[in-house]
């Protein structure tokens, strides 16, 4: 019994764990341009192209991407060093909303929108209802290089909400219906936005 009652008030002596203030949680939001990769190396390097990484623009150590972004999308990416946030963001049960502005080739019908609002038949399986609308085009930066359009084809600008976060899902998702994605810019990651956050550039949040 002696030796019980010493365990438990050596126990109860240690000193509480203190998170430093050097590690305190960092959120960082960054507009991510085209052909830029979602990571801070470039593991396929041959040496003889490289491709620039988040490296290139953030000089932030410790932080990490809260999910992907593709090379060839562009718009908000999250970057955290927190890794609850990291995974309530890239984890598709956490149903964390994330907001697109889709570039897609033709004129899709108020049909064929319901069509990715009531969810798609995809290889991986159905997708969850989307949150789609038409949208004029966006006040956003000139995409560098341009996108390829056909000249007697429109095309038409969506705003699409979703909440998981399948491989190139969004674009699937509109090729799926037959109107395919020329471009495509993510506005937002829950509460988090690119507003006021040139392209290339990023914000820190308090």
């Amino acid at each position: 019994m002696i030796k019980n009652k010493e365990k438990t008030s050596y126990r109860a002596k240690r000193p509480l764990k203190v998170r430093p203030v050097e590690n305190k949680r960092k959120i960082v939001l960054f507009n991510k341009p085209f052909d830029v990769l979602c990571q801070f190396t470039d593991e396929k390097n041959d040496g003889i192209k490289q491709r620039k990484t988040l490296k290139d623009f953030i000089p932030i150590q410790d932080v990490y991407a809260a999910g992907r972004l593709d090379r060839d999308s562009e718009g908000l990416l999250l970057l955290t060093n927190d890794g609850k946030l990291q995974h309530k963001i890239a984890t598709p049960k956490k149903k964390t909303s994330k907001t697109y502005w889709v570039q897609v080739e033709g004129s899709p019908s108020e049909c064929d929108l319901i069509k990715l609002r009531n969810g798609v038949q995809l290889k991986d399986g159905m997708t969850l209802p989307a949150q789609v609308k038409i949208i004029a085009k966006p006040s956003v930066w000139e995409r560098v290089p341009p996108i390829r359009e056909r000249l007697n084809i429109p095309t038409t600008w969506l705003e699409i909400t979703i909440t998981e976060g399948r491989n190139r899902q969004v674009r699937r998702m509109t090729a799926n219906i037959g109107f395919p994605t020329l471009r495509l810019i993510r506005f937002a990651i829950g509460q988090w936005t690119i507003n006021n956050i040139d392209n290339g550039s990023y914000k820190v949040i308090d």
